[in-house]
């Protein structure tokens, strides 16, 4: 009997093994939203297609001093995603009515200005108030802090826990960031 039940374990262990990871392990708390993609009917689960990745989540704005750092994301998304980096945007008109357009525009310009290739997500409400957007609520929750402006940062491990949170003035390529996504990855 001790045989079969090893043989069963190793089994249930290489099955596991090829399954995707939302497959067999639980959803962290941080991932368990559904969200729709920018310019589209299409609803993603975020533990359905991010869980067991690392993620740098940035509310992003098209008419913002800051609006160059999508080409430092678009960078940082092409250098690791192999290794499991996903960098995350949602659009927000919290800060200054700095992103005042429709989705399909906010989508135009982020494709046509920066060959923006990460994903997208439906224009989102990331400030502090009554009609926060509950994933950046959760976000802000964890990391002990609202946005304050556009281009805020949120990093994400493996185990959907927020380890990291980064300000607007924090380039996408700014060593210390560099470092932080390093160690996750």
């Amino acid at each position: 009997m001790p045989f079969k039940s090893a043989i069963a374990a190793s089994l249930l262990t290489g099955i596991m093994a090829a399954l995707p990871y939302p497959a067999f392990a639980a959803c962290p708390d941080s991932l368990d939203h559904e969200i729709r993609r920018l310019g589209s009917k299409e609803t993603v689960r975020l533990c359905d297609e991010y869980a067991g990745q690392v993620l740098l989540v940035v509310n992003t704005a098209s008419r913002c001093g800051y609006t160059p750092q999508y080409e430092g994301l678009e960078e940082l998304y092409r250098r690791y995603r192999a290794r499991g980096l996903v960098v995350l945007g949602f659009p927000s008109n919290d800060f200054g009515g700095q992103e005042p357009g429709g989705e399909q525009q906010i989508a135009s310009f982020c494709r046509l200005t920066y060959d923006v290739g990460f994903p997208m997500f439906r224009k989102t409400k990331v400030a502090e108030g009554a009609e926060t957007d509950p994933f950046f609520r959760q976000l802000a929750e964890q990391a002990n802090g609202y946005p304050k402006w556009n281009f805020h940062k949120y990093l994400i491990d493996r185990e959907g826990r927020t380890v990291g949170s980064f300000p607007s003035q924090v380039r996408p390529l700014d060593p210390n960031l560099l470092d932080a996504i390093e160690r996750l990855l």
